[in-house]
């Protein structure tokens, strides 16, 4: 009898499971659907935020409200790379390459800045960038602009000029000229300035020519790249509360231990080690300050 109940229970269950399986055949299954990432998001801005300037967030995640578009032609200045639509910043960047523009040109004889990336019309991730995003950063070409207006194409085409030989363990001598260490001092001159990024073997360069007057030179941070423009970075806006500003820099001018950091010859990797390249992850809307959501839909 046991044997019989034990047989008809197990006909039953498996009956039971091939009508499920049925019940559920041919019904669509949910596929998970992947965030939108937050650089494609903010790429479709093409105006900024019509409300009082504000930024949200770190230079490197977050965004901005209210900002200004700098024009792409002044007396002292071009911008270039028109097609990026990247000439956005918060008024205080825009009024800081106006006056940077112009003082250089006038005091130190600089023909003219070509402005690199600012930052979109409402910031957000940007590509090629890890920062550029609360309309606080600008990229200055070390390219002299010419005496002329240069024509749209121009702008999309032409390329800056790298102040290092080939092989960027030194400075070029045909290219660097005294004028460039009065653009770099003139760069950092403003108080409103955090910091601004050069190549290593620029920043030592910088060390060697400065001289007596070296406060200037604790704003100028070495970073890898920056060997044909530099970054310019500026403090968040008093009283902009959500602002996240970047950590004080050491005291000094940083030419010291802190620089020889970036000349010590690299580690050789172990024979054997293959290394795995894992792709970087899209900054998503959700792991950026919950003000940027209503920045994307003012």
């Amino acid at each position: 009898m046991n044997c019989v109940l034990k047989s008809f229970l197990g006909v039953l269950i498996l009956s039971l499971g091939f009508t499920n399986a049925a019940a559920h055949k041919g019904k669509p299954q949910k596929a998970k659907t992947k965030a939108v990432p937050a650089r494609v998001l903010f790429e479709k801005m093409t105006k900024a935020a019509d409300v009082p300037p504000q930024a949200f967030g770190s230079y490197a995640k977050g965004c901005f409200a209210g900002g200004q578009q700098l024009a792409i032609n002044g007396p002292a200045w071009q911008v270039m790379r028109l097609s990026r639509n990247r000439n956005w910043g918060t008024p205080r960047i825009v009024a800081y390459i106006e006056k940077f523009a112009r003082d250089a040109k006038a005091k130190d004889g600089w023909p003219g800045l070509l402005v690199g990336d600012m930052s979109q019309p409402r910031g957000g991730p940007v590509g090629g960038h890890a920062s550029h995003q609360l309309g606080l950063d600008t990229d200055i070409w070390l390219r002299p602009s010419p005496n002329r207006r240069l024509s749209l194409a121009e702008r999309e085409s032409l390329k800056s000029i790298s102040v290092l030989t080939k092989n960027r363990k030194k400075i070029n001598p045909d290219i660097w000229k005294p004028a460039y260490l009065k653009l770099y001092r003139r760069a950092v001159s403003y108080k409103e300035v955090g910091l601004i990024f050069v190549n290593p073997v620029i920043k030592r360069r910088l060390c060697k020519e400065a001289g007596k007057d070296r406060k200037w030179l604790r704003k100028v941070r070495p970073w890898r790249g920056h060997y044909s423009h530099f970054h310019v970075r500026l403090t968040c806006a008093k009283g902009d509360r959500q602002c996240k500003n970047q950590p004080k820099v050491a005291a000094g001018d940083g030419c010291g231990a802190d620089l020889a950091k970036w000349f010590k010859p690299k580690k050789k990797k172990k024979k054997g080690f293959k290394f795995k390249f894992v792709p970087k992850r899209e900054m998503t809307l959700a792991s950026l300050p919950r003000a940027c959501r209503r920045v994307l839909k003012q």
